[in-house]
């Protein structure tokens, strides 16, 4: 294969039900399009038969790679597939599909303007939220009003699972991240605005899924605790090292 114009990089962790049903909505959706494009399942800590089930499809679908990572937390399971991708745009693409995969061709319209890296919004004029039920929509906000006020200035939806990185431009980030939990996002979009990296923000069609893995409190103790770290590794000057 030629380099592909767009490398999708799906983290599964225990996703052997909702893996089946992503895949084929991922490959009729490439199927479509009039560039190559290739399909990363990193699966990382299964204990059930994802990798298994992820594998078997790779005797329909050439394009598609499997991996497996060694270890726990979906920033390094992100980690690894963006940094085996070799589109020259790579796509982080949560699992259960809550933004459609259809909505990737506005990353990669005429009418988007350039960018290093493209961030799915549920909160950029023009996005619809679907079936969100009204504690999820406001603890989300005040997790991203932390976010704002302590790391993040101006983004308005750091957290959403689909981002988009030109390939170059995720060779750095991903060699310079450091976390590999829930917090990743964030650490990725601070290291980038510190390099000087253009951020944008595109809406998006997003629909609530009740079977989602985040826990709200849970996840933003542990975040908190991440923007700290983060600010440390700042003054540090570990984000500021010379790649290897």
């Amino acid at each position: 294969m030629n380099q592909p114009l767009l490398s999708i990089i799906i983290p599964a962790h225990n996703e052997e039900k909702r893996l089946p049903p992503t895949l084929e909505q991922v490959f009729a959706f490439v199927a479509k399009q009039n560039y190559e494009a290739e399909v990363l399942v990193v699966e990382n800590g299964s204990t059930d038969q994802t990798y298994e089930l992820a594998q078997s499809y790779t005797l329909q679908h050439k394009n598609l790679r499997v991996l497996r990572a060694d270890g726990r937390g979906k920033g390094l399971a992100v980690q690894y597939g963006m940094l085996e991708a070799r589109g020259q745009y790579r796509l982080m693409c949560d699992a259960d599909l809550s933004m459609p995969i259809e909505e990737t061709a506005k990353f990669l319209s005429s009418d988007t303007p350039e960018f290093d890296i493209a961030i799915a919004s549920r909160e950029a004029p023009g996005a619809a939220r679907y079936d969100e039920p009204a504690f999820r929509h406001i603890g989300g906000r005040m997790i991203n009003l932390l976010i704002r006020l302590l790391i993040l200035p101006g983004l308005q939806d750091t957290q959403c699972g689909f981002k988009c990185f030109r390939g170059e431009v995720a060779d750095d980030l991903f060699e310079r991240q450091t976390l590999m939990g829930w917090s990743f996002d964030i650490e990725l979009l601070f290291i980038a605005r510190r390099h000087g990296y253009k951020i944008i923000e595109i809406p998006i069609d997003w629909y609530y899924r009740s079977e989602s893995k985040v826990n709200a409190l849970r996840d933003a103790v542990r975040m908190i605790e991440d923007i700290f770290r983060i600010h440390r590794n700042a003054r540090r000057g570990i984000y500021d090292a010379n790649r290897p």
